[in-house]
């Protein structure tokens, strides 16, 4: 077996960053990878940086879109692989052979979903590790419990996509967390964890950038529950951002 793997990357102005994201794919051990790069038409140098590595680019799209989940959706809908996974352009694989690891996890244990291990980085000095994202083992429920894998690190079938939908544009900051909870909680799509870091992702996020949006990311997570038909517990959306506070000293 030698399942494509389709990563979708999506920016808007991305200068200072993109180019690391797009090294960290080309350069990745295993082969058979198609990389779609939608930007947003951006208005600084990005473009020039993507078109340095257009011949190890499958698909450049620049134009505009009603945001970062309809970017991702429009990857979605041309990416040709079995597997697809979002990288953006804040991140990176942190080595070359994150996706032979990935792809040999799918095959080894079946699965229609892969999630995996995250550090969050300092912006500027990315040696500088400020979280640890460290999953562990799904179980079934532990959404109820405030659990959700981190979705740069978080892989997925194409006929999943295919089943049960692409991300919900009503969402501004947990369209992510919505379709992971859907997938796995709701639809019970089998999911397998590959227990090392894999993504750098660079500090900085819209939800946590300050108290206001963070009591909007977790109106939002409320959301997520409620158009899927789903009831959290009491505690539920108390215990998602708390667990976060663990990752600042695991480090």
């Amino acid at each position: 077996m030698n399942p494509k793997v389709s990563i979708i990357t999506v920016c808007y102005n991305s200068e200072k960053t993109i180019e690391d994201t797009i090294l960290s794919v080309i350069n990745q051990s295993y082969t058979n990878i198609e990389y779609i790069v939608i930007d947003g038409v951006s208005t600084d140098n990005t473009l020039s940086i993507i078109n340095k590595y257009k011949d190890k680019i499958t698909t450049i799209i620049s134009e505009k879109d009603n945001g970062i989940y309809d970017a991702i959706n429009k990857g979605i809908r041309l990416a040709t692989g079995d597997i697809i996974a979002n990288l953006n352009s804040d991140d990176f694989y942190i080595d070359d052979n994150v996706i032979a690891d990935v792809v040999a996890t799918f095959e080894k244990e079946k699965t229609d979903t892969l999630y995996a291990d995250l550090y969050y980085v300092d912006a500027v000095d990315t040696n500088k590790i400020i979280r640890y994202w460290k999953s562990k083992q799904y179980k079934e429920g532990l959404f109820l419990k405030g659990w959700m894998p981190p979705h740069p690190t978080f892989f997925v079938k194409k006929e999943v996509y295919h089943k049960n939908g692409s991300f919900d544009l009503q969402f501004k900051s947990a369209a992510d967390y919505e379709i992971m909870l859907r997938f796995v909680h709701r639809f019970k799509s089998s999911i397998a964890y590959l227990p090392r870091v894999i993504v750098k992702m660079r500090v900085g996020g819209v939800s946590n950038a300050n108290l206001k949006n963070r009591i909007k990311a977790n109106q939002e997570d409320r959301r997520a529950w409620e158009v899927n038909g789903l009831k959290p517990t009491t505690f539920t959306l108390i215990l998602k951002p708390l667990s976060k506070l663990l990752q600042f000293v695991k480090k």
